[in-house]
């Protein structure tokens, strides 16, 4: 597994940094990326609008200060609605990643709803406007020099399997497999990782409690209750089947980054060490043992 263990980034939200209003405790960006830095990252996402400096110099040099190099980051945007059009927001965000030489924009199909809790069906118009805009934004960050992939999603509009298999046959755009967020909406992300490996953009790495993820997918737990009841495990503690993910797409040769972002949220400041930087430290623990 060809330098495996220098494509391994962070991501913010395995710290409880996220964007949803009320997720939890949000730890500051120096102790995070200071964390980050220690448990031997190469690099990270951006994490939510306001983590980093707005200003892109600014926030280049931060994460160069933590000796971090930039991914890239995950940007929510609505797709399906024809009186809304996503280009011009996400050209605004496209100079943050070139100024940080991040690469990856990392696209999900927002409901345009807060948080991720209720999400709605869309007609045959609403996809044939979605898939059209998903591919003039890849053609915007593809002039920039980025590579746009979509995340398929819980609470958004491209969650399940069957709809991740429209983008799959309507476009020719990426897609990021977060093998977390499959398993919860009931799909298998082992399989896709082997029947698909080429239209595979990026990758988010989870490791999902099964049967708290079907509490998710039944509406017995929503999203946010799950994530506070262990729907997420250390890499290796769960069952996603994240060995054999791994195995497969570097068997079919891809050399993107793996992205551990294993959704946390906290009540309060984890005492030095503990808390997320010992789970991400787990599952550095387990790819190690992947790559070896």
């Amino acid at each position: 597994m060809t330098g495996l263990q220098s494509r391994v980034a962070g991501a913010p939200i395995s710290w409880g940094v996220c964007e949803v209003p009320g997720w939890g405790h949000q730890l500051a960006p120096a102790r995070v990326l200071a964390e980050m830095h220690d448990l031997g990252l190469a690099a990270t996402e951006f994490g939510p609008d306001g983590f980093l400096p707005a200003a892109p110099d600014q926030a280049a040099r931060l994460l160069a200060g933590h000796g971090l190099a930039a991914v890239g980051g995950f940007v929510p945007v609505v797709l399906h609605d024809r009186a809304q059009d996503p280009v011009p927001s996400v050209e605004q965000v496209l100079p943050f990643f070139t100024a940080a030489g991040a690469a990856s924009l990392v696209l999900a199909a927002a409901t345009g709803r807060a948080g991720y809790d209720t999400r709605p069906r869309l007609g045959q118009a609403q996809w044939a406007t979605l898939l059209a805009n998903l591919g003039r934004l890849r053609d915007a960050a593809t002039a920039a020099g980025i590579v746009a992939s979509l995340h398929p999603h819980v609470g958004t509009v491209v969650q399940t399997a069957a709809e991740l298999q429209r983008v799959l046959d309507g476009s020719d755009v990426p897609v990021c497999l977060d093998t977390g967020h499959l398993l919860v909406a009931g799909a298998d992300p082992v399989q896709i990782a082997a029947s698909v490996p080429g239209r595979i953009g990026h990758v988010h790495l989870k490791d999902v409690a099964a049967d708290v993820a079907a509490d998710v997918r039944s509406g017995r737990l929503s999203y946010a209750q799950g994530v506070r009841c262990g729907l997420y495990r250390p890499l290796g503690q769960g069952d996603a089947g994240i060995a054999a993910i791994v195995a497969s797409l570097e068997q079919a040769g891809y050399r993107g980054w793996y992205v551990l972002e294993q959704d946390t949220a906290l009540d309060a400041e984890p005492p030095a060490g503990a808390g997320p930087a010992a789970d991400v430290a787990a599952s550095l623990e387990f790819l190690a043992k992947v790559a070896a």
